[in-house]
């Protein structure tokens, strides 16, 4: 029977470390996308111009399933067109309502908007435990840059209902149930959006691309796992030599 030697077993050591950080950093970064809450990703959030908004909704609940999610969209700044991407089995509402005061945009004055969307399961859909569902609105013309606050309520089929609709501190600690946003940005310098882009919804885009967070657990697992492999052919090329 073959024995390692201790020379062999101390190669085999760093090889086996470096591979325990890798796990252990794919297991954060797992946890972590696992308990990403209620979030908002604009494809296009400039001042001036139309986006389509879309909210990733993961079902958090072991036991239930999400089936409804209504969002409430500004009223200071109001939305003068709204419009929903379908979600097959999932009927949504989003009704004009009047403001609580009247806003002059550009000139014009606007006394009711969209206030709220709802998206409600229909028989047999839900979001099952260990999935998620996007869900799009197009919206515009967006407002001055700023961040714009986009609550969530999430019910679930066993009764329990989650506001999202706490907003970041100043000390940037995430609340327990952070609101959804959109950090809108100008217009760059020489082009022109208020004649309005097409207001046609365009696919769901990935909220990991413009998430800093999921960016850099990934980088993470990136480089533990290059520097994984690097110490791997290191070793194989002593045993070789």
């Amino acid at each position: 029977m073959n024995q390692l030697s201790p020379r062999s077993t101390r190669r085999r050591r760093p090889v086996l470390a470096l591979a325990g950080l890798a796990a252990a950093g794919l297991t954060l970064l797992t946890a972590t996308t696992a308990d990403s809450h209620v979030r908002a990703v604009a494809d296009n959030p400039t001042s001036g111009g139309f986006s389509a908004v879309t909210f990733r909704v993961p079902n958090e609940s072991d036991t239930a399933g999400t089936v409804e999610l209504s969002v409430q969209l500004p009223t200071d700044t109001p939305f003068v067109y709204v419009s929903s991407k379908p979600v097959p089995g999932w009927t949504v509402t989003a009704p004009k309502e009047k403001l609580p005061e009247p806003v002059d945009l550009d000139g014009t004055t606007i006394t009711e908007a969209v206030r709220t969307v709802t998206w409600t399961a229909q028989e047999g859909t839900r979001i099952e435990p260990g999935e998620y569902q996007e869900f799009s609105v197009s919206v515009g013309p967006l407002p001055a840059p700023g961040t714009i606050l986009l609550p969530a309520t999430q019910t679930y089929s066993d009764g329990e209902v989650v506001a999202w609709d706490q907003p970041a501190p100043a000390s940037g600690e995430e609340p327990e149930h952070p609101a959804p946003e959109i950090e809108v940005v100008a217009a760059p310098a020489g082009s022109d959006h208020h004649g309005g882009e097409s207001s046609d919804l365009v696919d769901a885009p990935d909220p990991t691309a413009s998430d800093p967070v999921a960016r850099v657990l990934g980088s993470l697992g990136l480089v533990a796992g290059i520097g994984a492999l690097v110490v791997s052919l290191v070793a194989l090329r002593r045993r070789s030599a």
